[in-house]
C-alpha cells in the first residue's frame, strides 16, 4: 500500500475542501486559498502531489495511481466525502478521482483544466514534453524555467505576490517529477465521463488562459449536468493567484448554494 501523500489543513469544519495543485505547484501554491477557506468555515486541505514537496513519489506514475493517492488521503482525512477542487493537472486527478470513486466527493470545483490533454497522437506528444524538457536538458534549474514559464501563464494585470508565490512553487517542483508530471499529463482523457459527473460541479476559467482556454472548459460544463460556469475576466491560468479575492468569492458563492439550487 502506497504512503497517504503530505498536505497541510487549517480549519474544523465539518466540510472539507480538498485542493489538488497543477503541475508546476505543490500545497504552497494554495496558500491564500487554505487561510480565507478555512476563515469561512471549512476545513481546509492541500496535499502535495506524489512527488511533490514532501509526498513519496509513486511508480509507474499515472492518473490511475495518482488517483489511488488522492483517495488515500480522502479516506485518511476521515471525512466521508469531499468539495474536491483542481487546478491544471490537479483538475485532471479530480475527475479521475470523481470517475473512480463518486462517493467520495460531494461537489467538483475544476479550474484552468481540461477532460482531454491535446491530440491522441503519440508523436504530438512526445513533440510537447520535448519542447517542455528542453531547457532542463540543457542545463537549467526549475527556478530558472518557472522565471520564463510563470509570467507567460498570467493574464495582464497579476497580483504580483501572486506571481511570485507562483514562481516560487515551481522553483520547487523537482525536475524528475516534473518530466514524469508531463509524461503523464498527455495521457489523460476523461471526455467519455463528463456526462457521469452527478455532483454539482463549477467550472472556472481564466479569460486569458492558454492552457485551458475558456472555449474548452466551457464544452466541458455543456457535458455535465449539474454543472456552472464561470469566467474570471482579465486573468490567465493561475486563478487562484493572480486574482484570489475574486476566485475565492466564486468558490465560497459555489459552496453556500444549497444542492437543490444546483440541480
Amino acid at each position: 500500500m502506497m504512503p497517504v501523500p503530505a498536505f497541510t489543513a487549517l480549519g474544523g469544519g465539518a466540510t472539507t475542501v480538498l485542493m489538488l495543485h497543477g503541475i508546476g505547484g505543490g500545497h504552497l501554491a494554495f496558500a491564500p486559498q487554505v487561510e480565507t477557506f478555512a476563515s469561512a468555515g471549512y476545513r481546509a486541505v492541500a496535499w502535495d502531489m506524489p512527488g511533490y514537496g514532501h509526498s513519496a513519489p509513486i511508480e509507474p506514475y499515472t492518473f490511475k495511481g495518482l488517483a489511488q493517492s488522492c483517495i488515500q488521503l480522502i479516506e485518511a482525512l476521515q471525512c466521508g466525502s469531499v468539495v474536491l477542487l483542481g487546478h491544471s493537472m490537479g483538475g485532471m486527478v479530480a475527475q479521475e478521482v470523481v470517475a473512480r470513486r463518486p462517493e467520495l466527493v460531494s461537489r467538483l470545483i475544476l479550474c484552468g483544466t481540461s477532460s482531454a490533454f491535446g491530440k491522441p497522437d503519440g508523436e504530438w506528444q512526445r513533440a510537447f514534453v520535448a519542447q517542455r524538457t528542453a531547457p532542463l536538458d540543457a542545463g537549467r534549474s526549475m527556478a530558472e524555467l518557472a522565471e520564463t514559464l510563470v509570467p507567460q501563464m498570467v493574464g495582464p494585470g497579476p497580483l504580483p505576490e501572486g506571481v511570485r508565490l507562483a514562481t516560487h512553487c515551481m522553483g520547487l517542483v523537482p525536475a524528475a517529477t516534473y518530466r514524469r508530471a508531463l509524461e503523464c499529463i498527455v495521457t489523460f482523457d476523461r471526455r467519455r465521463n463528463l456526462g457521469e459527473i452527478h455532483v454539482p460541479t463549477l467550472l472556472v476559467a481564466g479569460e486569458h488562459d492558454r492552457n485551458a482556454p475558456p472555449a474548452v472548459m466551457k464544452k466541458m460544463a455543456q457535458e455535465i449536468p449539474w454543472s456552472t460556469y464561470i469566467e474570471m475576466k482579465g486573468v490567465g491560468h493561475l486563478q487562484n493567484l493572480e486574482a484570489p479575492d475574486d476566485f475565492d468569492g466564486l468558490v465560497l458563492n459555489f459552496l453556500n448554494l444549497p444542492n437543490a439550487l444546483l440541480h
